[in-house]
């Protein structure tokens, strides 16, 4: 099959550039073409591109395309050309123009959406109107014209069926997955805490995320200012790039006299993302909303005890398994976690292994993408 994956392929949209990643490594190998296309903006930082597939950079056209997100006339003007060169076109997440272009030429690949956590009701108000706007002019039908809605777990599903009123017969529920043999084997202990400064006996709290108000950063600040004095070893290690909270953060920060307990170190990619897991003691996440937490799997996978709200994308995986502190939406309770995790050695190492058994059970990247495939070409011969 030639499988074209449409999305926004930069370090700073996270999640959906490893996720391609991943599943494209083990698509390859099976013999498959992949090729990405992806809008960009000049001085964005591309994701890596796996050996063997094609990355299709567009610039993204301004202004429109800072409010209509990923509109790019070229990207549009490379689908026209090129579209009757796949079997398969892949979209991810929606809102996007990315997500409408291939409906509107002609074409007979099939064409799949993964909806990356979109419908839920936190992001449904967040810029509501022009989710309004969209679910007007044309979101709804695009998605019953799929031939394939991949989302990853059953809140998700309740989300699809809330928003269109009915489940749909071309839904699927299929987890991501990651690489899980690239954090099972991580650097020596001490290089991230060395070049930023931190002693053995300090507690790194580590946050990985974009620094959007999404991802719970209203509620983390508020617990850490809570449990800070009690466990004076802690630092909050705060590594994502701004998506509009670095400047109310740091105002927290002052505010409150954080400096030097709570570090804001940039986004961190490859080995410096692995050195900073190595260290780690814990892993937060409060988000209010995710499609499919990469992050989390990673820090699972890496052995880091877990702090995170149900809102993960797997949230239902994780009570199941007991897999991390699933705390509730508010600062009380993500401060009444933190204070377990760090305070009592037992319960941590405990919730760390049955984290790693569950990733190692369920979100093996080679089980998830020939669950794609299998999708992809069962869809092929209807």
């Amino acid at each position: 099959m030639r499988i074209l994956n449409i999305c926004a392929y930069t370090w700073a949209i996270g999640g959906p550039a490893r996720i391609i990643y991943d599943h494209t490594l083990e698509v390859l190998k099976q013999g498959h073409q992949v090729d990405i296309l992806s809008p960009m903006t000049e001085g964005e930082k591309m994701y890596p591109v796996p050996e063997g597939a094609k990355l299709i950079a567009c610039t993204r056209t301004t202004p429109i395309s800072s409010v209509y997100r990923e509109f790019s006339v070229p990207m549009y003007r490379y689908l026209k050309a090129h579209i009757q060169d796949y079997d398969v076109i892949h979209m991810h997440g929606i809102w996007h123009f990315g997500s409408l272009a291939p409906f509107l030429i002609p074409n007979k690949a099939i064409k799949v959406i993964t909806i990356h956590g979109l419908l839920d009701k936190w992001a449904l108000a967040h810029h509501q109107w022009k989710k309004d706007l969209v679910t007007f002019l044309y979101q709804k039908s695009i998605l019953a014209k799929a031939d394939l809605i991949q989302i990853n777990n059953t809140d998700e599903e309740q989300d699809v069926i809330r928003y269109l009123g009915e489940r749909p017969k071309n839904l699927k529920i299929i987890p991501n997955g990651m690489k899980l043999e690239e954090y099972q084997n991580l650097p020596q202990k001490g290089a991230f805490r060395k070049r930023h400064g931190l002693g053995a006996d300090q507690k790194v709290l580590l946050f990985m995320g974009r620094l959007n108000v999404k991802k719970g950063l209203d509620l983390l600040l508020p617990a850490f200012l809570k449990i800070h004095q009690q466990v004076p070893e802690a630092t909050l290690i705060l590594a994502g790039p701004d998506d509009g909270y670095e400047k109310t953060t740091r105002e927290f920060i002052s505010q409150h006299q954080l400096e030097g307990k709570v570090k804001l170190v940039g986004m961190l990619t490859d080995t410096l993302k692995k050195e900073a897991l190595a260290d780690a003691d814990l892993f937060l996440l409060p988000s209010y909303s995710e499609g499919f937490s990469i992050a989390v799997l990673e820090a699972m996978t890496s052995g880091v005890p877990a702090l995170v709200s149900d809102r993960v994308g797997f949230g239902d995986y994780i009570a199941r398994h007991q897999a991390a502190y699933l705390c509730k939406l508010e600062p009380d309770d993500i401060a009444k976690g933190m204070l377990k995790i760090l305070q009592d050695s037992d319960y941590a190492q405990n919730l760390a292994k049955r984290a790693q058994k569950m990733v190692e059970d369920n979100f093996d990247i080679r089980v998830i993408a020939n669950q794609l495939l299998a999708e992809y070409k069962k869809v092929n011969k209807m």
